[in-house]
């Protein structure tokens, strides 16, 4: 099918185009034919890609290029995120767009992955060694049944897709993974299993609750599979993570110590975790990153893992809107984070 563009006037001063490329695969022949516009704000690029584990689906991929990216021929960093289909709901363009008109991040290439059909199978968490899924339970049903396959396809298909195709700087600590609720467990997933892709992960709202025994609340505890990955796991050289949470995303305490198990399960996972019935877990601290768990009250980019709480945040668009600009001074700012 040939190329559709359409250009859409808002506020009557800025277009955006949107560029529909249908193809059959990653195809760099057909890609090369798509054109792109530069105009008065940023150039947005729609493709749809194949990806063999997921036929006959086709993933939806947004691509956002800076609004100078026309005009020069320097590289960019390029930030990948899970729920592409959230970008107008967490107000990406807009915060995008303020930043750069008060000059405090550098540009940057956003390519955005809307999630699939099944959203559950996909974003989850995979054993890259043992090329298979982690999968836990949930009320809902299994979770994370096709980790694996959206994993790799994510890392070893579209990133060099991106590559090929745009001007980036194509290195790990160029390139930051990002996701909110089971996106964000597959963000940190990324970044934990292909350090040598993904240098930064941006996890809003991580669903790190995950487990693979959910009989009771203790089983919950002992065998949540993201803690556990970093448990077992050794230092990933050069990865960076920031991490935010709602103080209201829930009442449940599954562990009688005070603290919600949303905001519980990122404390542990970066600090370990020690129960009353001596059961212990390392988190990311004793892996030996450095750990920032209040971001908030001191923000800087010296952390190897930060933790930002939003106060009265919940599980929400509307929170991980609010999430959004301290993530992207964190990731893209010019000056120090204040």
């Amino acid at each position: 099918m040939n190329p559709a563009f359409r250009v859409i006037r808002r506020h009557a001063a800025a277009c955006v185009l949107w560029g529909v490329l249908l193809a059959g695969g990653i195809c760099p022949a057909m890609a090369s034919n798509t054109p792109h516009v530069q105009l008065a704000e940023s150039t947005v690029v729609q493709l749809q890609l194949d990806a063999p584990a997921f036929a006959p689906e086709k993933l939806k991929v947004t691509v956002y290029l800076p609004p100078d990216y026309a005009r020069t021929r320097r590289r960019y960093p390029v930030l990948y995120a899970n729920d592409g289909q959230d970008m107008a709901a967490v107000g990406l363009q807009s915060t995008l767009a303020g930043l750069y008109r008060l000059h405090t991040i550098e540009p940057v290439i956003v390519v955005a992955i809307d999630m699939l059909a099944d959203r559950a199978s996909a974003y989850g968490l995979s054993d890259r060694i043992a090329s298979h899924s982690l999968v836990g339970g949930s009320p809902i049903g299994p979770i994370g049944t096709r980790a694996q396959d959206y994993s790799a396809w994510v890392a070893s298909a579209l990133v060099p897709y991106i590559d090929a195709h745009y001007r980036t700087r194509k290195s790990p600590r160029e390139r930051t993974m990002l996701g909110w609720s089971l996106g964000a467990l597959n963000a940190f997933n990324l970044g934990w299993q292909y350090p040598e892709v993904f240098g930064r992960v941006g996890a809003f709202s991580p669903s790190f609750w995950l487990a693979a025994d959910r009989t009771n609340a203790t089983t919950v505890q002992h065998t949540r599979l993201a803690q556990a990955m970093v448990d077992r796991g050794g230092k990933r050289a050069g990865l960076k993570m920031w991490f935010a949470v709602g103080t209201a995303e829930e009442t449940k305490d599954r562990d009688g110590d005070g603290v919600n198990d949303t905001v519980d399960d990122v404390q542990d996972l970066l600090g370990g975790y020690r129960g009353a019935d001596g059961f212990h877990a390392r988190g990311l601290k004793q892996l030996g990153y450095s750990v920032d768990m209040d971001y908030a009250k001191h923000p800087s980019r010296l952390a190897d893992a930060s933790l930002f709480q939003l106060q009265g945040g919940v599980h929400n668009q509307a929170s991980w809107k609010q999430m959004l600009p301290p993530f992207l001074l964190w990731a893209y700012g010019r000056h120090p984070v204040e």
